[in-house]
């Protein structure tokens, strides 16, 4: 029929409009198979043969050093954050948590007045949209699994109105576990939960088979989120010695926890989930790292004042 179509197009009305009806027949089908073919390379998952081999890579990459910028973090994050719910089935934890300090200069909270406090919010809800959408395909009509923002039990209404502005299918933790039209694969992303009842809820959601991604849990201590249950994709803390930022914690998941120089952005130190993580929590003991950067804050010194 089409051959008929276009071979009749070409005789009674030429050559220009032979080729703008193969344009109005072809184009639409090209256009679902390049989209068809796009999702299917995001969102494919690992091969069957090494989904019981998880191996992280050693920490000697660039993406274990600090970071340069804000949006050099929040990339990095991402990017992890990606691998980590991609290799769900191979480290097998549910929970995925991503923490670094919301705004550049300040700790995650601020400097503890109002004004910080909200930058703060502001920053964790933005990188918290753009990871559900990194999650999610770049069309909403493309097969795969799709990504939900869920704000914690003790959010305020000021909050959740800024998430509905971002992301209109918010669920709040206080109607309930059960977020509506969650599908198969489907992961909620948590932003900064700060109650027991958050985690509680992100543990009991875990279990059912969903995984929960956690931007900058605030209030949480080492009971909060159970170590063999959780993963930190990413994770960066500054380190200070004599009241200055002397080095950093990064972790950017496959890599391991490193410990990098402020000053040179070197490695001082590697170590593993196992050698970090405070026994049967998702937290970091950061002494051995404190230690290093210590150490190597002191014989830096030594150096400039043999040069002297």
């Amino acid at each position: 029929f089409c051959y008929l179509y276009l071979r009749q197009s070409l005789e009674r009305k030429g050559l220009e409009h032979f080729f703008k009806t193969m344009k109005q027949i072809l184009f639409p089908p090209l256009l679902v198979l390049l989209l068809l073919g796009l999702s299917h390379g995001f969102f494919s998952h690992p091969p069957k043969s090494v989904q019981n081999q998880w191996k992280p890579a050693l920490a000697a990459s660039s993406a274990s050093s600090p970071p340069s910028s804000p949006s050099d973090r929040e990339s990095r994050a991402i990017s992890s954050i990606q691998k980590a719910v991609r290799d769900v089935k191979i480290h097998n934890r549910r929970i995925i948590e991503c923490e670094f300090p919301a705004l550049a200069a300040l700790n995650k909270l601020g400097d503890g007045t109002l004004r910080s406090t909200m930058e703060a919010e502001d920053a964790n809800l933005s990188f918290a949209v753009k990871v559900v959408r990194s999650l999610s395909p770049p069309f909403a009509i493309l097969p795969g699994p799709k990504a939900r923002l869920v704000t914690g039990t003790a959010a305020p209404g000021s909050f959740l109105r800024k998430c509905e502005k971002l992301a209109p299918d918010v669920h709040s933790l206080r109607d309930g576990l059960d977020v509506p039209g969650l599908k198969g694969d489907d992961v909620i992303v948590i932003c900064t939960p700060s109650s027991r009842q958050d985690f509680t809820a992100a543990a009991s959601i875990a279990r059912g088979g969903r995984t929960v991604v956690i931007i900058n849990a605030f209030a949480k201590d080492q009971k909060s989120i159970e170590g063999k249950s959780a993963l930190m994709a990413y994770y960066l803390k500054p380190l200070t010695y004599n009241s200055q930022v002397a080095g950093f914690l990064v972790r950017a998941y496959p890599n391991d926890w490193t410990t990098a120089d402020v000053f040179e952005k070197k490695a001082l130190g590697v170590l593993t989930d196992k050698e970090i993580l405070v026994p049967g929590t998702n937290t970091p003991d950061l002494r051995a790292s404190g230690r290093l950067v210590q150490k190597n804050v002191d014989q830096r010194a030594l150096r400039e004042r043999g040069r002297a």
